[in-house]
């Protein structure tokens, strides 16, 4: 399903961009967590920063261990707040290297979209 924007809290904002600003020297990895209301709006409201799996500086890949994890996170907080919240996205950096994705960006999209069917990049 296509969204038709995106509005990220600021709170999230400040926490994914903290996050980046933590290290220059590796990238970065978190997954959002919200909601897509019924005009197809994409509610970021949450995060979950990641460790890294990957010792290698310019990789960041998501385990589906993580993913699960996350997932159970999101369902906590759903019953929490009283309103449906999910996994719906992920981030992550590109310190002193091209902002478009790697092929390992790619891949994990992929696997990504393939568990949940509506995945979407942050970069």
């Amino acid at each position: 399903m296509a969204v038709n924007s995106v509005h990220l809290s600021a709170d999230v904002y400040l926490v994914c961009l903290n996050h980046a600003l933590t290290t220059e020297k590796e990238e970065v990895m978190g997954l959002l967590i919200g909601e897509i209301d019924n005009m197809r709006i994409s509610q970021i409201s949450a995060v979950i920063m990641l460790c890294r799996s990957d010792k290698r500086r310019d990789r960041v890949e998501i385990s589906p261990e993580q993913l699960s994890d996350a997932s159970t996170k999101a369902e906590i907080l759903a019953s929490k707040l009283g309103r449906s919240m999910r996994v719906i996205g992920w981030y992550h950096s590109h310190p002193h290297i091209t902002v478009w994705p790697s092929h390992v960006d790619v891949q994990t999209q992929a696997m990504y979209q393939t568990i949940t069917q509506i995945g979407r990049a942050h970069v």
